[in-house]
């Protein structure tokens, strides 16, 4: 079956990242080093709380500072903090060409408010989808099935009308078993194939 929508995840699909930038940009203003600035982010219990939207990003700024140290203010906190990602040229292009062909494209992401604000403010493609379905706005984060629902509400398709890309083996499969027809994300190369074999692009280069 043809999909009536495509919807895709955000990191490692559209834009690629690395945390160790902004290891090394906190921990210049931190007590700790950079390898434990992103230990200690990434293993507590606020940061799923902040990509759930339990927690505002001041709740989630003096966490953090409590547990590395760190001596700057929120906006420098959130600016080192988001500053992560690299852009998948190949993966712009193709929502551009699916969208010039009339396909409608949704982002289906984990984050939180900080990442997408500085995403929207750096990186232009971003405003070229017909919606977005982010963790942080709903209370549950992939491979909730809760917010797999909020995507078929948003886009009103269901089933095999939608198609799902995402790089993580677990997320896809909540949405294969949902009935979405489905591909795990491995290379732009690959992709295109798999849009070109569903007759959605035609044959390009990725």
């Amino acid at each position: 079956m043809i999909p009536r929508v495509v919807v895709f995840d955000l990191g490692r699909v559209f834009l690629d990242f690395d945390y160790g930038i902004a290891a090394r940009k906190i921990a210049a203003h931190a007590s700790v080093s950079p390898h434990e600035v992103m230990e200690a982010i990434l293993r507590s219990p606020e940061i799923c709380e902040f990509e759930t939207g339990l927690i505002s990003r001041e709740q989630f700024f003096v966490a953090v500072r409590k547990l590395i140290g760190f001596t700057g203010t929120l906006d420098e906190f959130g600016s080192y903090f988001a500053d992560v990602f690299t852009p998948i040229e190949p993966m712009i292009r193709l929502n551009a060409t699916l969208r010039r062909q009339g396909m409608p494209t949704y982002v289906f992401s984990n984050t939180n408010e900080l990442t997408v604000e500085f995403i929207r403010r750096s990186f232009a493609f971003f405003r070229d989808f017909d919606g977005y379905v982010f963790s942080y706005e709903y209370g549950a984060m992939k491979p909730d099935g809760k917010l797999y629902a909020v995507v078929e509400r948003q886009t009103g398709r269901r089933g095999a009308e939608i198609f799902y890309l995402d790089d993580l083996p677990e997320n896809v499969a909540a949405g294969a078993a949902r009935g979405w027809q489905v591909l795990l994300q491995e290379s732009p190369e690959k992709t295109w194939a798999a849009f070109e074999q569903l007759g959605l692009v035609g044959k390009t280069k990725a």
